[in-house]
């Protein structure tokens, strides 16, 4: 294959991922966790959070932000594993890149 072909090639598979990393950003994941729901965007962003305070006590913060956190893990591990199955296409097995 000469440089040239090799050039385009590289071309090529530049656009397409960046095509796939803009289809994943515009993607939404929704976590939840008991009472609580977080919505993150492909960039990881939170773009909204719902709390159902029905059977959690005035005074149990902690509880409410322990879901919280459980509500986002949850959210962040989708949009992780959704990353690496668009983009391992183009990294062929290489975990850890995106």
């Amino acid at each position: 294959m000469n440089m040239q072909a090799m050039l385009k090639q590289a071309q090529k598979l530049q656009k397409d991922m960046q095509k796939t990393q803009e289809e994943i950003n515009n993607m939404s994941f929704l976590g939840k966790s008991s009472n609580v729901a977080v919505t993150i965007n492909g960039k990881g962003i939170v773009t909204d959070v719902k709390i159902n305070l029905d059977g959690i006590e005035p005074d149990d913060i902690e509880l409410l932000q322990d879901m919280t956190m459980l509500a986002f893990n949850d959210a962040k591990k989708q949009l992780d594993n959704m990353t690496e199955e668009k983009m391992g296409t183009f990294t062929k097995g290489m975990p850890g890149l995106f």
